[in-house]
């Protein structure tokens, strides 16, 4: 593991009320995922990035993209700090490929 990167988070509270607060909400989440978030739980994406020009870059995206109601917050880690997540229940999805090996090296 390469501990250089960084690691975006996304955490979101939005509102499921009307149609168009739905279509908003399905909206922002396909964003996320088309630019390669992860869905950790069901309203928390994390996004490994190779160093923090391309966080900027990710941040000024999603706050571009992000709906006009509820909540969307975003918090940065180092890779470091990311992978010392303790598990209490449940346990790591070892199907899903969540580290520096996402990243294409060029």
């Amino acid at each position: 593991m390469n501990y250089r990167y960084m690691r975006l988070l996304i955490f979101f509270d939005l509102p499921t009320i009307t149609v168009k607060d739905k279509r908003e909400y399905n909206k922002f989440r396909k964003f996320l995922v088309k630019n390669g978030f992860l869905m950790k739980q069901e309203s928390v994406y994390s996004k490994i990035v190779i160093n923090r020009t391309t966080l900027e870059i990710f941040k000024k995206s999603i706050k571009k993209n992000a709906p006009s109601n509820g909540i969307v917050e975003m918090l940065e880690v180092t890779e470091k700090q990311y992978c010392s997540i303790e598990y209490i229940v449940g346990k790591k999805q070892e199907v899903i490929i969540d580290s520096d090996e996402r990243v294409v090296r060029i």
